[in-house]
């Protein structure tokens, strides 16, 4: 492995924060006068900042959502007064403020998976010298709630918040296999529309991690995303509850084929049986 692919395994986060985030998706009816626009703007533009941000200037935040940089202006300054953003007097740009932090740990605290999964989760990333990590889908990533590295010096380095592109991680594979039918070809065609110049490759990786997920439970990603290898599975807790995904990720030099498919695999399965279970008679996600 080079110092270029060892640093960018390191600063996955990094990377992810210059992405342009994914547009709002519109709802199914265009005539649905109960969708508001104004609303939908303004939680792009909270949604655009990544874990690897601290400032982002009207112009970043325009680019990232699509949108006119006065339109922006309109949105951060209305966001800003609610607290929602909070504007840097010596710099141009905008954070995040406190009602999202707020907001976020309210939401954080109910998710009764996190304290489940984390012992189970330090236990596997031990064994692989890998990342564990926990997540869901937002828009077209995958959004990570829960992440527990081992001791080994070169991880993913993802952290809570972190965003992984749902066409090109096994975590994010693992969730389109286990989403039915119809809303896949849904979110797929939207994949393929943020995803177009390189659709073909993508989606014949998609449709291989499919097959592979129907017959032993997991999908695995080889080099695909920062140059790391992972394996992962993916449940539904139940209830209506959104599906979650767990990977484990890290170095290619560590995480060979072999040692994902035959040593990692039948451990992760089990984390997966020992959460599912549990999590299906809860009252609370």
């Amino acid at each position: 492995m080079t110092p270029d692919s060892a640093a960018s395994l390191m600063k996955a986060d990094d990377v992810t924060a210059g992405q342009a985030a994914p547009s709002h998706p519109q709802p199914e009816d265009k005539e649905d006068r109960a969708f508001v626009v104004a609303l939908a703007r303004g939680l792009d533009v909270l949604t655009c900042f990544s874990a690897g941000d601290d400032i982002l200037t009207n112009t970043e935040i325009a680019r990232r959502c699509k949108l006119s940089k006065s339109n922006i202006a309109h949105l951060t300054h209305t966001l800003a007064q609610l607290g929602y953003l909070t504007h840097d007097e010596n710099y141009p740009g905008y954070r995040l403020g406190t009602a999202t932090i707020a907001l976020g740990s309210a939401t954080l605290t109910q998710l009764d998976i996190r304290r489940m999964a984390m012992p189970l989760m330090k236990e596997l990333a031990e064994f692989a010298h890998a990342d564990v990590s926990l997540a869901v889908r937002e828009r077209l990533s995958m959004f990570c709630i829960q992440t527990c590295r081992s001791h080994a010096a070169l991880t993913l380095g993802l952290d809570i918040g972190s965003r992984i592109p749902m066409a090109k991680s096994a975590m994010g594979r693992a969730c389109l296999a286990m989403m039915p039918q119809a809303e896949r070809e849904e979110l797929q065609e939207r994949l393929r529309e943020a995803e177009e110049m390189h659709w073909p490759e993508i989606v014949a990786a998609i449709d291989a991690a499919a097959v592979e997920f129907r017959e032993s439970g997991c999908c695995v990603s080889l080099g695909e995303w920062h140059g790391a290898n992972e394996i992962a599975a993916a449940f539904s807790p139940g209830d209506r509850l959104p599906i979650v995904a767990v990977g484990v990720g890290g170095s290619a030099h560590n995480l060979t084929p072999d040692f994902l498919r035959n040593e990692i695999r039948p451990r992760l399965l089990e984390l997966v049986r020992r959460l599912t279970y549990p999590l299906r008679g809860a009252a609370r996600f």
